[in-house]
């Protein structure tokens, strides 16, 4: 098997944690050979684990593709809004590029990328990673064998689950849609982008309504600091109190703001990073509940909902169809599908994998090594062009909120943006 080589843009927590662990698990398949990471101690840590010359360790991106390429494949794991000019630099290079979602908050942005990686014949993976989990790839083959007949209408429900909801998108990198993405985009692409897997066909209309309900300093405990740590009246009471939960039942996700885990490092983490901020004094923009309707060609339907105020981490979903439907809870690795004709209900339990995203991320990871291996011109399983698709989805839906729910239709949204290149 052909070994492929990489560099690394971002050793954060997706770039380090998700995607590069492949090539410690899978040596003879991916050798990571350069990082760009301006942490200096995560790029420390990233280096030495996967014995990276000295040479081959910049502290930024642009430092880095300034160099004649190094490897077959660039790893981009940036913020949101760095996304776009590495990625462009990359192809030009001639990387084929992995992309963490979301390809921009920018749709023009999008759709420039999309049409980069056709302009350079390079392949532009966006890291869609639900696809690649056994519980979804297991419900699309029963789907696409006629177990149900036409799809008339799909539920899809995302269960944040409370806490994640205060880390990633209250106090996190996620919290602010100036300086990251909408929460339909930064959280729930994921989302938009199974519903158009499953459908298999175009989205059309989409309308949605959301807003920032609870997260507000309105809502703040009455003599409530700006930190947990500076003596919070309602620390016993208080769900999101910090040092109670990073100290606690969260302290797996301290590692995500300071690698320093230890007491003492994860109570200076709370004194300096937003981490330790009040949930509702902190600088969150983005929604914490939103849903959105929409119509697709065919003429079937869909609903999706977020909301932030859940205790499980999952999405639970029923997929109606002509001859039968689907109900599945994610987190629990099964979904039953009842057949209207024979009456007969059958449970399809796929296997737990303990891999990130439920093995998602590793699942992308030997899909993308797979198509570059073998590339010969063409799309890869989640390309850019299949996630503009969906991409448009999600900008359609936070057009819509900010407009009372106006409907968007998908086709005008995209010749508006086409118009501009």
């Amino acid at each position: 098997m052909q070994k492929v080589t990489a560099i690394l843009l971002g050793a954060g927590n997706r770039g380090a944690q998700s995607y590069a662990p492949y090539a410690l698990n899978y040596p003879h398949e991916l050798d990571i050979i350069a990082v760009a990471e301006p942490d200096e101690e995560r790029r420390a840590a990233f280096t030495a684990a996967h014995q990276i010359a000295a040479e081959h360790a910049y502290s930024d991106w642009e430092q880095l593709l300034a160099q004649p390429k190094l490897a077959d494949i660039a790893i981009i794991c940036t913020q949101d809004q760095m996304h776009y000019h590495p990625t462009l630099q990359a192809l030009s290079l001639g990387y084929h590029v992995l992309l963490e979602k979301p390809m921009s908050p920018s749709p023009e942005e999008c759709v420039e990328m999309e049409l980069m990686a056709k302009k350079h014949n390079r392949l532009l993976t966006i890291c869609h990673v639900l696809r690649y989990t056994a519980f979804w790839t297991a419900m699309k083959r029963v789907i696409d064998d006629g177990k149900i007949g036409q799809i008339v209408n799909i539920q899809l429900n995302e269960n944040v689950g409370n806490m994640h909801m205060a880390h990633s998108f209250v106090r996190g990198n996620w919290s602010n849609s100036d300086t990251s993405s909408p929460m339909i985009l930064a959280k729930s692409c994921h989302d938009m982008d199974i519903l158009s897997y499953i459908m298999d066909e175009p989205c059309e209309v989409v309308s949605s309504f959301g807003s920032l309900m609870h997260f507000t300093a309105e809502n703040a405990p009455a003599g409530a600091p700006e930190r947990c740590l500076d003596g919070c009246p309602a620390e016993a009471t208080c769900q999101y109190y910090a040092p109670k939960y990073y100290l606690g039942t969260g302290r797996g996700w301290a590692g995500k703001f300071t690698t320093d885990t230890s007491l003492e490092g994860i109570i200076e983490a709370l004194g300096t990073t937003p981490y330790g901020k009040c949930v509702y004094r902190s600088n969150n923009n983005v929604v914490d509940h939103q849903v959105v309707n929409m119509a697709f060609a065919s003429g079937a339907t869909a609903m999706f909902s977020m909301c932030g105020f859940t205790r499980d981490n999952t999405r639970i979903l029923q997929i109606m169809g002509t001859k039968g439907d689907i109900r599945g809870n994610m987190e629990e690795h099964e979904f039953t599908i009842h057949d209207f004709i024979t009456n007969e209900q059958t449970t399809v339990r796929v296997e737990a994998s303990h891999e990130g995203h439920n093995g998602g991320d590793a699942g992308i990871m030997r899909s993308f090594l797979r198509e570059v291996r073998s590339y010969a011109g063409g799309e890869s399983e989640s390309s850019a062009s299949v996630s503009v698709r969906s991409h448009l989805m999600a900008f359609a839906a936070e057009e819509s909120r900010l407009n009372g729910g106006k409907p968007v239709k998908i086709e005008e949204l995209h010749q508006r943006l086409a118009a501009i290149h």
